[in-house]
């Protein structure tokens, strides 16, 4: 009798567990650094503040850096640790440095690009200390598509494989010019063909370009989503961007993990449109979750 009750107990507990693992959402939310560009630049917060305003005021539990607003701090390992102490702190995990001001990675001139590789070595540590999975890093350089594209393989090539034996992705954003123009940035991924070497597509960034098939193009190299927003109409949905078409592609895709808030309107306050993208992203993701 003891020993069935024994196994009860134990095949019960065993159901708890599937159960709990079962319940863990496909997607979850970040919070992007750059909807608080504003206050940062005013002075009204710091990169220090970062975690805990995202678990206070937007309750959220992971964060994604911009490299410029701690620029002098990438080798100071004084500042990194009270930083991570802060993200222990607050219960918030780090999950990618977004690297910029460093030069480009696609820069036709070799030694240019070669000087930004170096450029973001000091980064690919920071993450690796934060316990990033990711930097981010720009990738449009200036010549024609395909002078850059030839620049850019190289260039991520070479970072990544430097990443690579620091346990860092490198990934690279639309992000203007080139960039922007997803099949340019899909080839690029499909030559140098390394794990730790990928995609951020920003939905937001895509100009000319048709966002729906440039994130469809993006999405079998992402290991992050940049939830960009402007606007919102009387529903709350982005008046620029379809969410519902646009989770589809990304749920199609095959993707699973965060999606970040990067709010860079001016109709609403910061807070206000970070928690309005936090609003629509919980609706358009709440399908796939269950």
């Amino acid at each position: 009798m003891k020993i069935k009750s024994f196994l009860f107990i134990l095949l019960a507990a065993a159901a708890i567990s599937q159960g709990s693992a079962a319940q863990e959402p496909a997607y979850k939310i970040s919070l992007a650094e750059w909807s608080l560009n504003r206050s940062i630049r005013k002075g009204l917060m710091t990169n220090m503040d970062f975690p805990r305003i995202t678990k206070e005021t937007y309750g959220l539990d992971a964060v994604e850096y911009v490299s410029t607003f701690f620029r002098d701090k990438a080798e100071d390992m004084e500042y990194l640790t009270n930083l991570k102490n802060e993200c222990e702190k607050y219960g918030v995990k780090s999950l990618i440095i977004m690297v910029d001001g460093e030069g480009s990675l696609a820069d036709t001139s070799l030694a240019a690009r070669n000087k930004a590789i170096e450029n973001h070595y000091k980064w690919v540590k920071a993450a690796k200390f934060l316990g990033c999975h990711s930097i981010r890093v720009n990738a449009a350089g200036r010549g024609t598509m395909g002078q850059t594209q030839a620049a850019a393989i190289d260039g991520l090539g070479r970072l990544a494989e430097y990443a690579a034996g620091h346990g860092i992705n490198v990934i690279a954003e639309n992000h203007g010019g080139n960039s922007s123009y997803g099949k340019w940035l899909a080839e690029i991924m499909k030559c140098i063909n390394k794990p730790n070497c990928g995609t951020l597509p920003d939905l937001g960034n895509f100009y000319e370009y048709d966002r729906y098939r440039g994130v469809q193009e993006l999405m079998p190299f992402a290991k992050g989503v940049s939830g960009k927003t402007h606007d919102f109409d009387e529903n709350g949905n982005e008046t620029q961007i379809d969410y519902v078409r646009m989770m589809k592609i990304i749920a199609d895709s095959g993707y699973k993990g965060y999606i970040d808030v990067e709010y860079e309107g001016s109709k609403l306050s910061e807070e206000e449109g970070i928690k309005a993208t936090i609003a629509l992203l919980k609706k358009v993701t709440e399908p796939y979750n269950k």
